[in-house]
């Protein structure tokens, strides 16, 4: 492109290449993956991914083996899904299996999280938060250390193999190795206390499970993060589709300034300025692409926003005097308006946004609720079907119920029961006859007991008496409450 190219036709042209390029692109539906060799960036987006590795990585790799005191008879490990007694345990919150609607709300929460800041920031989870992205920095780190940057790694790659290339192969193969397996091995600890699992796991005495779970994710971290990488993105993970629902032309993306940088080529030093871009067509932006696309061809798919580019492009600015923020996070409509002369406007708050945060907010508040009215006893009767009903000699009518009461304190209880209904009805606990109308249960523990339930004759008026069993904790007041039936035989 000459110099004498007016801007607008520089656009016209930046902006038809970059369609060109993503027709082209669509018509394949799997390319075979070409090595990219992304260089080191340096800038304060690169620190940012860097801090919030270490916050990822030492969150999952250390979380099983934080200890949360929950009394005597109740695992103390902070974080477990421990499917062998039915709990989930998040620190303070223990979940049972029937409130698997917290276990819902949370990832309704994560959802609509998810999408507001995809409306707000585009893809910033793909390129801070994915665990493909973590792990694969982390990788990339490994690669770098043992083969360093970009031009080296590629050197050697076309150089014959030698003792030097060997080795150094080897052992960046051998950490990924290690990763990977502390990886799959940190999964497992989550679902089984820690401190036993790890000498269970080396002593050959865990679970069957535990070893295929740990073989399963020790082989997709190596493959994902070390060998597929930047295919992941393009061609498994299918949020790139669905978030180009989830954003409109004023979400914040990582952009290319079409207005400033073109009409692009080389510049020296000491040359104008003038009747030309800002960029000088070093494709810095490009080397530092984990996914080795061309920021400047426009949005594409491909792109994972992580503002490594950002990064070297604003470091190229700086070495030849120009400002900072050809590449940016900016929204698309701005990019209009840069182009029309006009000046930018932000506007976070709009309909997209508003929905996404108002019923976030909803959920928020509902889980809140929840959590903070549970109750630590719950009770459900079910009624014997065979025989529905006796009639005992003296004319009464009995039927039976097996009551499940659940405490989930951590507490030894020993609850009052009695039935609201009829005062005529009497109660008979099978096995607690001598300990008047009371049921002991264990903390954190379920017991089933049986009921019979009496009616005498006289108070028998229809088939059926609707009555409920009531359960109450005389230390703190709280009661837990089921409604049943007791069927008599009577005509109507």
């Amino acid at each position: 492109m000459t110099p004498s190219t007016s801007p607008q036709a520089a656009t016209d042209q930046h902006q038809s290449d970059a369609v060109a390029v993503n027709d082209a692109s669509t018509r394949e539906l799997y390319a075979k993956r070409q090595q990219i060799y992304p260089k080191r960036a340096k800038g304060k987006f690169r620190l940012i991914k860097w801090v919030f590795m270490a916050f990822a990585l030492a969150a999952y790799y250390l979380l099983p083996f934080i200890r949360w005191d929950r009394g005597p008879d109740a695992s103390n490990q902070a974080v477990l899904v421990d499917f062998a007694h039915q709990r989930f345990y998040f620190f303070f919150i223990e979940l049972w299996p029937q409130e698997l609607y917290f276990v819902t709300g949370l990832l309704i929460i994560a959802a609509l999280a998810l999408f507001l800041a995809t409306a707000l920031f585009g893809r910033v989870w793909c390129g801070y938060a994915c665990p493909q992205t973590v792990w694969t920095d982390l990788f990339i780190a490994v690669e770098r250390f043992f083969e360093g940057d970009r031009n080296k790694r590629m050197m050697r790659d076309k150089a014959p193999w030698s003792f030097d290339k060997a080795w150094r192969k080897i052992s960046k193969h051998i950490v990924w190795i290690f990763i990977a397996m502390a990886t799959g091995g940190a999964w497992i600890l989550y679902f089984h206390d820690a401190f036993d699992v790890v000498h269970n796991f080396f002593t050959g005495q865990a679970a069957l499970t535990s070893y295929i779970f740990f073989a399963m994710l020790t082989f997709t971290t190596y493959t994902l993060a070390g060998t597929m990488r930047e295919q992941v993105c393009t061609y498994m993970c299918p949020w790139p589709r669905i978030q180009a629902a989830m954003t409109d032309r004023e979400a914040l993306n990582v952009t290319y300034r079409v207005d400033r940088g073109e009409p692009r080529g080389p510049h020296k030093k000491g040359e104008s300025w003038d009747d030309r871009g800002d960029c000088i067509d070093c494709k810095q932006c490009v080397a530092v692409c984990p996914m080795g696309i061309d920021i400047r061809n426009g949005s594409q798919l491909e792109c994972i926003h992580c503002a490594l580019c950002i990064d070297a492009c604003d470091d190229i600015m700086d070495k030849v005097g120009r400002p900072r923020g050809l590449i940016t996070y900016e929204t698309d409509d701005n990019v209009d308006r840069f182009q029309r002369g006009e000046k930018p406007r932000y506007r976070f708050i709009r309909s997209r946004t508003v929905f996404y945060a108002s019923v976030l907010t909803v959920i928020c508040a509902i889980m809140a609720y929840g959590l903070m009215t549970r109750t630590t006893l719950e009770l459900n009767a079910s009624r014997d079907r065979n025989p529905n009903y006796v009639r005992l000699s003296d004319g009464s009518v009995r039927n039976g119920y097996t009551l499940k009461v659940i405490n989930k304190s951590a507490r030894y209880v020993n609850l009052d029961i009695h039935v609201e209904g009829d005062p005529a009805i009497e109660m008979r606990i099978i096995g607690h006859e001598g300990e008047g109308l009371s049921l002991p249960v264990e903390p954190d523990r379920t017991r089933n007991f049986k009921v019979f339930l009496a009616l005498p004759p006289e108070a028998i008026d229809g088939p059926s008496e609707s009555f409920t069993f009531v359960v109450s904790d005389p230390e703190t007041g709280e009661t837990a409450t089921t409604r049943s039936v007791l069927l008599t035989g009577a005509p109507r």
